[in-house]
């Protein structure tokens, strides 16, 4: 597989560091490049990223926090556990030189430490077939990461759970990836 690269916006091309090993899976350039075009073109998702504080959870290489601030993000703040992980978003953030814009937070999204401030997108990435997401919400949501009304935008497996009480804004299908985004509220 190839290296992922950023997109579009100011970084675009530049090429990723991804953690070694397999525990981590970098989303597909086209899982991503669909959920930037819905984020970018509907209506319901005017100024989602502009000017916006992103939370990248269960981060990986932090393309898609990084492709955020790439196309006008004031801040991403990255959440991972995996050691490796950690070492690629600390140098794809230096690469990319936007360190002044983004922090990474060393922790489990399940159990993670109280925040600085809340975010008004989040993008989930967890591994497939482990029904993260419901849980890290809560968890994230509990310890102050998500703003009342942030939009929530997470790539999952097809037949992984997400919350029962949404209203799914937009989906989409990628081969075994399911994006779907929804407002939290």
């Amino acid at each position: 597989m190839a290296a992922p690269r950023i997109i579009a916006g100011v970084l675009r091309g530049r090429v990723l560091a991804t953690p070694e090993g397999l525990a981590t899976r970098p989303s597909s350039a086209r899982v991503r490049q669909a959920l930037f075009d819905i984020l970018a073109h509907a209506r319901w998702a005017e100024h989602a990223i502009v000017g916006r504080t992103v939370l990248d959870v269960f981060a990986g290489s932090g393309a898609l926090g990084l492709e955020a601030l790439s196309r006008g993000a004031a801040r991403a703040t990255f959440i991972e556990a995996d050691r490796a992980a950690c070492v690629a978003i600390r140098r794809n953030i230096d690469a990319c030189r936007v360190g002044d814009q983004a922090d990474l937070v060393a922790a489990d999204a399940l159990a993670p430490p109280r925040a600085a401030m809340p975010h008004d997108l989040v993008l989930l990435d967890p591994p497939y077939g482990a029904g993260l997401i419901p849980r890290a919400l809560d968890a994230l949501g509990k310890a102050g990461w998500i703003a009342p009304d942030a939009l929530i935008a997470a790539e999952f497996g097809r037949a992984d759970p997400i919350p029962n009480d949404i209203a799914i804004l937009a989906e989409r299908i990628h081969g075994p990836a399911r994006l779907a985004i929804w407002r939290m509220g």
